[in-house]
């Protein structure tokens, strides 16, 4: 079968979900026998990703300085665009594959796109750019049918389905040492990642927990993770403030070395995830594999991935209540169906769906002729 030469596009070396997606399916599609470059912007002055990388992917980190102090959040996205979009060529790749808005921007929309999950912006320029994310690319690919009907209502345009893989052995088998001592540090604790946010339903989440401290008082309440490009100081103030009032110390640990991920999600005696918008949830699905006790919130797409691995909570008063039921018995059943479930989703087998659609994807000769920098007169 003939090699393809694939570009993966990113927007950062940070552990957001959209991040740890490029890299597992890079390597995947490494072992598959393929030519993999995975591109993305060194923030920070970063050049390398949170964790070592296959060497079999080539990695491209485009340096991306800071900013002016004043920098509001959408000079900073069109910046990035404009950084990323330079230093970009798509001459030697077969497939230009972008995960995210900023990076599908950066390539002019020429691209594949995996649509993770369909933000809603009301500054003008984010707003644009999310529209030509999505309306330029000339396929597209989501993670669940959930966010593929809303692409399909929305804007008419029908993708692939091909789900998340999770690194199940990582989550699975750990370091007895090493949840012991997260243990010895934190006690009994429910654990979230993903950081303080209003699509991680943050606020919600911190509701849940004085109701839950009522009746668990020796549980914490620990978030992990966070590492943005969006300015939330005003919802983290807010979140401070109303824990502050509820009387409650969550312990907010930002974001954790990835070797000692495993062990804090393996320990934990539940996982909240009560996010109003996700695509599929990886790190809830790390935590099945990982024999966690999963509590989501009552969205279509969890409970498309989820269905009974998790059980599901539409309210701050629910998402208290179903945390204090696996904090109080467990329910090996659940357990082990989590776990079958996280084992059956592999990046091989999300890496071998890709390769199907990039092999039958044909892309219109004007197209290929511009992304090679060659004038349609001279066709």
């Amino acid at each position: 079968m003939t090699q393809l030469k694939i570009a993966l596009l990113s927007y950062s070396t940070k552990p957001r979900g959209g991040v740890v997606h490029t890299l597992a399916l890079a390597e995947a599609l490494a072992v598959a026998g393929q030519d993999v470059t995975v591109w993305t912007l060194g923030r920070g002055g970063d050049s390398g990703f949170f964790r070592p990388v296959d060497p079999a992917v080539r990695l491209r980190i485009v340096p991306f300085p800071d900013g002016p102090p004043q920098e509001t959040v959408g000079e900073r996205i069109l910046r990035s665009i404009a950084v990323l979009g330079n230093a970009f060529d798509p001459a030697p790749y077969d497939i230009v594959h972008a995960q995210d808005c900023i990076s599908a921007n950066a390539v002019g929309g020429r691209c594949i796109r995996t649509v993770h999950h369909i933000d809603h912006f009301t500054t003008p320029e984010l707003a644009a750019c999310h529209e030509r994310a999505i309306v330029q690319p000339y396929a597209h690919i989501c993670v669940s049918a959930a966010v593929a009907t809303e692409l399909s209502d929305g804007w008419g345009i029908e993708a692939e389905v091909i789900p998340n893989g999770v690194a199940y052995d990582r989550f699975a088998t750990t370091d007895p040492a090493a949840r012991a001592n997260w243990r010895s540090r934190l006690g009994r604790y429910v654990l979230t990642v993903g950081g303080i946010e209003p699509r991680k339903g943050s606020l919600d989440l911190l509701e849940a927990y004085a109701l839950l401290r009522s009746q668990h008082p020796d549980v914490r309440l620990v978030i992990a993770g966070g590492e943005t490009l969006f300015d939330y100081r005003d919802y983290r103030t807010r979140w401070q403030s109303r824990a502050a009032e509820l009387g409650i110390e969550p312990v907010v640990l930002g974001q954790v070395a990835e070797e000692e991920l495993p062990s804090l999600v393996a320990e934990a005696g539940a996982f909240a995830f009560p996010s109003v918008k996700e695509g599929f949830g990886l790190a809830a699905m790390e935590a099945l594999a990982a024999g966690v006790p999963l509590v989501v919130r009552d969205l279509p797409v969890l409970r498309e991935v989820f269905g009974h691995a998790a059980r599901v909570a539409a309210t701050p008063y629910e998402l208290a209540t179903e945390l204090g039921r696996v904090l109080a018995s467990d329910d090996p059943g659940r357990r082990a169906a989590g776990r079958s479930l996280a084992a059956r989703h592999t990046w091989d087998t999300a890496a071998r769906h890709h390769l199907n659609l990039y092999r039958t994807l044909t892309v219109p000769i004007d197209r290929r002729l511009a992304d090679l920098g060659v004038p349609a007169a001279q066709a």
